[in-house]
């Protein structure tokens, strides 16, 4: 609840915003908002805001949203957070074949070789001084701060895990990713999710962008031509890494 008491000359005006959880858990949650309800019926220029939530008080469970309405009852004016964007490159890799070589190891032996690929994929990571986003079940999501590293990491991941007989597809790109807590999203996750799509078993495939940036490292590209992107405007020029 907000009170706000202002006049012009002698004619004070009471505004009052109320704000009611609605789907609480206490006996007396319903009561409140109905209470709520009749006061805002009942007062000019009041408004009745109803949030979901639980017994918590508003304050403590949301209080960005809470304070949000608060601010554009009072100026008019909602302010909206920007997502937080940074340069990334993303890194998407993915297990050839995974659902028939479950079926061939069988429940346990499966589970182990996942465990292994996802400790596996937690240290390169790390090692190659990138931020391992999530595992996704037989695969990972990473992001780097340059080409050069994601690509490295995904030489190194590939190579390891065919030493025990698992065979990996890669692709990465660069671009603009936005944060969301724990995990990234963005046009350029999407880009470099339909990028590994389409590498063959055991390739890494790049996306130009990423060309144009390791351009006089050492990393020593194949053209693969130019192919559509599922979801994706236009054409794409991908490029495999050479094996070394």
């Amino acid at each position: 609840m907000c009170d706000v008491e202002f006049g012009t000359g002698s004619e004070p005006r009471s505004v009052r915003l109320e704000q009611g959880r609605a789907g609480g858990r206490r006996t007396n949650d319903s009561g409140r908002v109905t209470h709520g309800r009749y006061l805002a019926e009942r007062i000019p220029g009041a408004t009745l805001i109803e949030l979901p939530g639980t017994e918590l008080t508003l304050f403590w469970e949301t209080p960005e949203v809470a304070l949000d309405h608060v601010e554009q009852f009072l100026t008019g004016i909602r302010h909206v957070a920007q997502p937080t964007r940074m340069l990334a490159t993303v890194l998407f890799t993915d297990i050839v074949g995974s659902t028939q070589r479950a079926g061939e190891l069988g429940d346990r032996r499966w589970r182990e070789l996942l465990n292994v690929h996802d400790d596996l994929s937690r240290r390169l990571v790390e090692e190659f001084g990138g931020r391992l986003v999530k595992t996704t079940g037989d695969g990972m999501l990473a992001t780097f701060e340059g080409p050069g590293q994601a690509i490295h990491c995904a030489l190194a991941f590939r190579d390891e895990l065919a030493g025990i007989g698992i065979q990996l597809r890669a692709g990465l790109h660069t671009g603009e990713v936005e944060l969301r807590d724990d995990d990234v999203g963005g046009i350029a996750v999407h880009i470099a999710a339909r990028v590994m799509a389409k590498a063959d078993p055991g390739e890494i495939l790049v996306s130009r962008t990423v060309r144009d940036l390791v351009a006089g490292s050492a990393v020593t590209l194949k053209d693969r031509g130019m192919y559509p992107l599922k979801g994706i405007d236009g054409d794409w020029q991908l490029l495999a890494v050479a094996r070394s």
